[in-house]
């Protein structure tokens, strides 16, 4: 699903029932995360559950950068899908150019989510944002 037909979908259903379904749908279709990818190098700070991602750049010129992430959390893993489809194979200037607030609000989760995952969101983009300026 891209992120115009998830922006759809969400506009879609009704009521936050239905959204928290699909956002826990999602974190179950991630990519599988390696086991031994589970450490404290790739943690992000700033989250309150677990979330690890590790960060592939192509060998193109400028590198894509291809995301691999997971949460010990549903909800969470959820928002981790949401940036993975918004992130992963973009380049350092795409993603940094990228509106994910813009995303965030037309998506409705600035009003539904708790303060700790809005942070943890914060955090998790200023981690990848923070990887694609190290590229640029």
């Amino acid at each position: 699903m891209d992120l115009q037909r998830l922006v759809d979908t969400f506009e879609f259903l009704d009521n936050w029932e239905d959204r928290y379904r699909l956002l826990i749908d999602l974190g179950r279709d991630l990519p599988e995360f390696p086991d031994d990818a589970r450490i404290e190098a790739n943690r992000v700070d700033g989250c309150t559950s677990n979330v690890w991602l590790i960060t592939d750049p192509s060998g193109d010129n400028p590198p894509r950068l291809h995301f691999k992430a997971d949460s010990d959390a549903f909800i969470v893993k959820g928002l981790v899908a949401i940036l993975m489809k918004a992130y992963s194979g973009k380049t350092p200037d795409e993603i940094m150019a990228l509106d994910i607030e813009g995303l965030f609000d037309q998506l409705g989760l600035a009003q539904q989510l708790t303060p700790n995952r809005r942070d943890g969101f914060v955090a998790m983009v200023k981690t990848i944002r923070g990887q694609a300026q190290a590229l640029t």
